[in-house]
C-alpha cells in the first residue's frame, strides 16, 4: 500500500478507506471485470492512495476482496487487520456487519441502534464508489455491502467499543481516510462519543481519569457504570470543553498527583512532553520552600503531606470548573501510585 511520510512518521489509512477500496475491487469483479492487483480510491480531501489486494474470491452472484490495513507509524490496534468486503445484489446500498464488525446498541452515536458500526463518512465513501462503478459498468447501483474483520471481536476488547455500546467487533471508522501518527484528534473524538452515549442514556454523573489506576478507584468510589467512564487520559481540555457544550450534571476528574497538579496549575494537556509541573507554585501552596526543590509532584507530596494534596485537588477543581462552566458540577480525586486517595474536592 502506498504511503506518504508525515515528518519522520509514516501515515496510514483508516478501516473506512480500506473497506472502500475493497468494495471497489469487489464490484469490478462482480460486474464483469477481472480482479485488479491493486485499486485506488479518492479520499474526501482529494488524496488517491493505492491498495494492493490481499484476498480475492468470487462465486455465483458475489465477490469478496480483502485489504490489509496499514496504519503507518500510528500505534493503532487495527494495524495489520484484514478488512474484507463481500458484495452482492441488494436494494439500494445496504450495509451489513460481517464477522468481527460491531453492532450499535446504545443511542448517542452517529449510527442508529441496531445498525452495523460503519460510520457515516465510510458509508458515503462506499456509496460513492458504488455509484462510480455502476456508471462505469452500466449496472444498477443496488448492492449489499458486508464488511468483516477476522479476529475483530477480540481486537475490539482493546478499544472503547464495549464502553460505547458497540458489541461484537470493531467499528469502520474515518473522516478523512487518513491515519495520522499519534493523532490527538482521534482520542479526543472518542471522548466526545463517550459523552454523547452517556447523555443519550440519561446519565447524570460521568468521570474522566488520567489512567487505568485512577479510573478503577473512581469507578469503585462512586459505583459508576462502564459507559459513565470517559477515557480522558491527558486530554482534560478536550473533555471539559466538549462538556461545556454538551453538559452532564456531575463530572468527577481523577488522577495521579502529578497530572492533577498540572490541571490545578491551568494545563489542559497533561502529557509529560507538553506540560510540566511548576514546583515553585507548589512550594507556595504548601508554604514550604523545600517543595520547590522536588523532582516530582509525588516527592513534593512526600515533603508537604496531605495539605498539599488537598490544595491540588481544590485548585484542579477550580480550574476544571472554569473550563466546563456552571452547567456541570466538578469534583476531583487525587491518588498516589498505590491507588490510595490522598486528596478530594467538591461534592
Amino acid at each position: 500500500m502506498t504511503r506518504k511520510p508525515t515528518g519522520d512518521l509514516r501515515r496510514g489509512w483508516t478501516t473506512g478507506a480500506c473497506a472502500t477500496a475493497a468494495t471497489k475491487a469487489a464490484l469490478i469483479r462482480l460486474w464483469g471485470g477481472a480482479f485488479p492487483d491493486a485499486v485506488s480510491i479518492t479520499l474526501p480531501k482529494g488524496e488517491v492512495p493505492v491498495f494492493p489486494l490481499a484476498l480475492a474470491e468470487c462465486g455465483a452472484g458475489w465477490a469478496r476482496v480483502g485489504i490489509t490495513k496499514d496504519a503507518g507509524d500510528d500505534p493503532d490496534v487495527t494495524h495489520g487487520a484484514l478488512i474484507i468486503v463481500t458484495v452482492r445484489a441488494g436494494v439500494g446500498v445496504q450495509f451489513k456487519a460481517g464477522e468481527g464488525v460491531g453492532t450499535v446498541t446504545k443511542a448517542g452515536l452517529p449510527i442508529g441502534v441496531g445498525e452495523p458500526a460503519i460510520n457515516p463518512v465510510p458509508r458515503q465513501m462506499m456509496r460513492d464508489v458504488v455509484a462510480e462503478m455502476a456508471e462505469e459498468f452500466g449496472q444498477s447501483p443496488d448492492v449489499q455491502i458486508e464488511v468483516a474483520i477476522p479476529d475483530g471481536a477480540e481486537i475490539a476488547k482493546k478499544t472503547w467499543n464495549p464502553r460505547l455500546g458497540i458489541v461484537g467487533g470493531l467499528s469502520i471508522l474515518g473522516t478523512t481516510g487518513v491515519v495520522r501518527p499519534f493523532s490527538c484528534a482521534a482520542w479526543i473524538a472518542s471522548i466526545h462519543r463517550g459523552v454523547d452515549v452517556a447523555r443519550a442514556d440519561g446519565l447524570t454523573h460521568v468521570a474522566g481519569c488520567t489512567g487505568a489506576t485512577s479510573e478503577k478507584i473512581v469507578q469503585a468510589l462512586f459505583d459508576l457504570p462502564d459507559h459513565a467512564m470517559l477515557d480522558m487520559g491527558d486530554f482534560a481540555g478536550g473533555m471539559l470543553k466538549y462538556l461545556r457544550r454538551h453538559p452532564v450534571a456531575r463530572v468527577t476528574i481523577g488522577g495521579g498527583i502529578g497530572k492533577m497538579a498540572k490541571l490545578a496549575q491551568g494545563a489542559v494537556d497533561l502529557h509529560s512532553s507538553r506540560t510540566q509541573v511548576d514546583f515553585a507554585q507548589l512550594a507556595e501552596w504548601a508554604g514550604d520552600p523545600a517543595v520547590g526543590k522536588a523532582n516530582t509532584a509525588l516527592e513534593a507530596y512526600e515533603i508537604a503531606g496531605a495539605p498539599l494534596a488537598a490544595r491540588i485537588a481544590q485548585q484542579a477543581r477550580s480550574a476544571a470548573q472554569a473550563l466546563v462552566g456552571d452547567q456541570s458540577l466538578i469534583d476531583t480525586v487525587v491518588i498516589d501510585r498505590a491507588g490510595n486517595i490522598i486528596g478530594r474536592a467538591g461534592v
